[in-house]
């Protein structure tokens, strides 16, 4: 079991109400947890710097599946990418927009372009690529 330290932390009134306020919001328990989320967070950011680092992200697009060939392109640039690519989900929006998330596996520079591609294919309305990490070094 890891050793829990405990350690003091000096803030300006105001500044420790606001994030009172914000962990409330958010259904924190207590400002530990709180306070272990943005230590987390700001640990992963810079995983996403260190460009051999192995991570994880997922890229949600949205587009019109009439758009001509924009499926088949989709696909087959998936295809091209086993490596990284590790799952996708495909949802009907409507009659005419479809959703698709890829979730993708390795380092942060070939994920950062592989998601760059993918957006940028002619025919997607939207695209943004969400980072986080595999956890092993949380």
């Amino acid at each position: 079991m890891k050793e829990t330290v405990r350690f003091g932390i000096s803030l300006e009134g105001q500044l420790l109400n606001s994030f009172d306020e914000l962990i409330h919001s958010k259904g924190y328990d207590n400002r530990s947890e709180a306070i272990r989320d943005l230590i987390r967070n700001s640990l992963v950011e810079e995983q996403w710097h260190e460009k051999d680092e192995e991570t994880v992200g997922t890229v949600t697009l949205v587009y019109d599946h009439h758009t001509r060939e924009l499926s088949d392109k989709l696909t087959e640039h998936q295809h091209s990418h086993h490596e990284a690519i590790i799952s996708s989900m495909h949802i009907h929006l409507d009659a005419h927009h479809c959703l698709e998330v890829v979730v993708m596996k390795g380092k942060s520079r070939v994920i950062k372009k592989l998601a760059d591609e993918l957006i940028s294919t002619k025919g997607i309305k939207h695209g943004k690529l969400v980072t986080t990490t595999t956890g092993k070094f949380l």
